[in-house]
């Protein structure tokens, strides 16, 4: 219903105050600060023409600021709400690598430690920070410009193209897959995966107004070198752990395989038990010599 904004800046409190998108007065100078005393503070009543309701979720607020925090290492958030009193304040000097390890803590880790990298390659800043665990399950975050692509885009399909294509070149090197063997598939590498990527861009493009989803075609080749390059510097540092995580990758290609032959069977039996018309019918004979 209301927005009020406070600037501090150049030595004055200036203020501006909205009803509904108007602006109801100009920009006043209210009083005089000191030089170096800066900062906004933007107070507002949410609209019930357009909110469903006014009562916030603590959780939601503290999960977003959470993320905001991770994506901006060294700034500190503070949440307080003033019903309950339940304050919350979040910094993280370690940014997407304290992500992983936050995602992962309640799993165990095939590596030690998360692998991260962060490079500003052709105009764009992008941030990589991945760990494998014991699990079976793909956890991936993407971020473009601070904001959380649920439905991902360019800048993840980067990166698992980058993994995918590392991981098998690393396995076919040190003879991890033999001549015989397939590929390791997209699904096989994201088992017991958790990774975060993130990409600050110009003139990002999103489908839809939820921004659930990143469209800039120049990210993926950006995101995929970045990636790539990190993932080989590991590999080569760490060949112990490298190599436990192809042979995940490898145990999840032999499950696929294995559940592909069984479903096939299956088929062919019910294909096989069911009644064949005509000519086409099985043979059979009851007094068979």
């Amino acid at each position: 219903e209301w927005c009020q904004v406070d600037v501090k800046r150049d030595g004055i409190l200036y203020r501006q105050r909205y009803e509904r998108g108007i602006p109801i007065t100009p920009l006043l100078e209210v009083d005089l600060v000191e030089e170096d005393d800066t900062g906004t503070i933007t107070s507002f009543l949410p609209d019930l023409q357009v909110m469903e309701t006014r009562d916030y979720s603590f959780d939601t607020m503290a999960q977003r600021f959470r993320e905001m925090a991770y994506l901006n290492r060294g700034m500190t958030i503070m949440l307080r709400d003033e019903r309950t009193d339940r304050e919350v304040t979040f910094y993280f000097e370690g940014g997407l690598i304290s992500f992983v390890r936050y995602l992962n803590k309640d799993r165990g880790r095939i590596m030690a430690r998360p692998v991260s990298t962060i490079r500003e390659l052709e105009g764009m800043k992008v941030e990589v920070a991945v760990q494998y665990n014991d699990g079976w399950n793909a956890t991936e975050f993407s971020f473009a410009n601070g904001i959380n692509t649920v439905d991902g885009g360019m800048h993840i399909t980067g990166f698992r193209s980058a993994l995918t294509r590392t991981l098998n070149d690393y396995a076919r090197k040190m003879n991890l897959l033999k001549d015989k063997d397939s590929n390791l598939t997209g699904d096989d590498v994201r088992q017991g995966l958790t990774a975060v990527v993130s990409v600050k861009i110009t003139n990002p493009q999103f489908e839809a107004q939820t921004k659930a989803k990143l469209n800039n075609a120049e990210v993926r080749p950006v995101v995929e070198t970045v990636t790539a390059d990190m993932l080989n510097k590991y590999l080569e540092e760490t060949p112990s752990e490298a190599k436990a995580i192809i042979s995940k990758c490898v145990l999840s290609a032999q499950a696929r395989e294995a559940a592909r032959a069984a479903r096939d069977l299956i088929q062919r039996k019910n294909a096989l038990d069911s009644t064949l018309p005509g000519k086409l019918a099985d043979c059979s004979e009851k007094h068979a010599d």
